[in-house]
């Protein structure tokens, strides 16, 4: 709730402003600060992820997944 307190005093202060240089000065900082935002919105890649789990990690995850899950053969499918 404080946020929002702050951001209606923020909004009173740029309606009193009447310079033009300080109006042009407040977008620019917006637009940059949106900038940024918006670039961290990214979907996660598979990159992002690497060195995050050691090699005994993803040794055991390695493992797991081989007992666990179906094995496919291809005479299968015939």
């Amino acid at each position: 709730m404080y946020s929002e307190a702050r951001k209606i005093h923020l909004l009173e202060e740029v309606l009193k402003v009447t310079n033009e240089a300080t109006l042009t000065e407040l977008e620019a900082v917006l637009k940059k600060s949106k900038n940024k935002t918006a670039g961290k919105k990214k979907k996660p890649s598979i990159y992002d992820f690497v060195g995050i789990l050691t090699k005994k990690e993803a040794g055991k995850m390695r493992k797991a997944i081989e007992e666990t899950c179906e094995q496919i053969h291809p005479d299968d499918w015939k």
